[in-house]
């Protein structure tokens, strides 16, 4: 089945849910669909540019606080989620400027401490974010208002991830991601295309941040820079597939059917079957379970070195793609 197909029966499938699903069944849906764009936003930076970190709750946090500020201003809530997307792609930019400097694990260990900043300047300023007791908002009393914003963000996250995946600057971070110092050897501007795919990752991210504050009408430091958020993201997008089209979306709603399933089951032992459940996907397939079902040019796998400069040239643009 083609990717466009696929991407038109996702869509359809969340236009239909309102209609046939009753509240626990929007109310699972929206909880899916917050993981279902972090996840996609995550994959972005840390699949295809091949950046892992634990920072992505840094912008869904500041997402959260300038959505639900914004509203307490009497800022209506779509236009509070995009000035809170917005407000993710301003603090990433300078932002990447200077923690992509670093490399693997010092990436990864400097945005988690970039998060833990966000997290304690989120309690400090008592004035204006109320600290530990955290900001209550006017309930919407509708939530398919949110489910409808929650799903174009998740369905527009997935339309890019496919454009970009053959896109010259997908290719681009593929190169970047398999050997940096090669491709830039060979023309591609990495330091330009990182700060890019970076900035691009906070966007989404930033947007549903302030929507998930609309939806719990609370938001404190603990939800919003909460590591559970960023470590279950995280093991969404290896559990799919790192660094392919559907990968996040297969292991965005597996683990959200297999988290909920375990909660109602097993409250007392939930946190340890889920553990054992991502330990044994990580140790039986690494690469996830995108790469069962796709036969061919599956991005995961790591490219051979003889195959790096066709790549470095196909994205310059040198070499057609077929």
């Amino acid at each position: 089945m083609k990717a466009p197909l696929l991407i038109a029966l996702f869509a359809l499938l969340l236009a239909v849910v309102p209609l046939f699903g009753g509240d626990y069944v929007l109310a699972f849906c929206v909880q899916l669909l917050v993981f279902v764009s972090l996840a996609y936003s995550w994959n972005l930076i840390g699949g295809y540019a091949g950046y892992t970190h634990f920072g992505q709750v840094t912008f869904f946090g500041l997402g959260a606080y300038v959505g639900a500020l914004l509203m307490q201003s009497g800022v209506h809530w779509l236009l509070a989620a995009a000035a809170a997307a917005l407000s993710g792609l301003l603090v990433a930019l300078p932002l990447g400027g200077v923690m992509l400097r670093l490399r693997g694990p010092f990436f990864a260990i400097g945005m988690y401490g970039m998060a833990r900043v966000f997290d304690s300047l989120a309690l400090g300023l008592d004035d204006i974010t109320q600290g530990g007791t955290g900001l209550y908002l006017t309930p919407l009393g509708n939530l398919y208002g949110i489910y409808a914003a929650l799903a174009v963000i998740a369905v527009v996250m997935l339309i890019a991830t496919y454009r970009l995946d053959n896109s010259r600057f997908g290719l681009q971070l593929l190169a970047i991601r398999e050997d940096e110092q090669a491709a830039e050897a060979m023309g591609i501007r990495t330091a330009r295309l990182k700060i890019a795919a970076f900035a691009a990752s906070a966007i989404a991210p930033g947007a549903v941040g302030s929507l998930y504050a609309t939806y719990l009408s609370y938001i404190d430091p603990s939800t919003a820079f909460g590591s559970m958020t960023e470590l279950t993201t995280i093991a969404m997008v290896l559990l799919g597939g790192l660094g392919t089209v559907f990968g996040p979306l297969i292991g965005a709603v597996l683990m959200s059917v297999v988290n909920e399933f375990l909660w109602s089951r097993f409250p007392e032992l939930y946190l340890g079957l889920v553990g054992c459940i991502i330990l044994a996907a990580v140790l039986f397939m690494p690469r996830g379970i995108a790469s069962f079902v796709v036969k061919r040019g599956w991005r995961g796998l790591p490219v051979p070195r003889e195959h790096l400069r066709r790549i470095a040239l196909r994205a310059r643009g040198a070499v057609p793609h077929v």
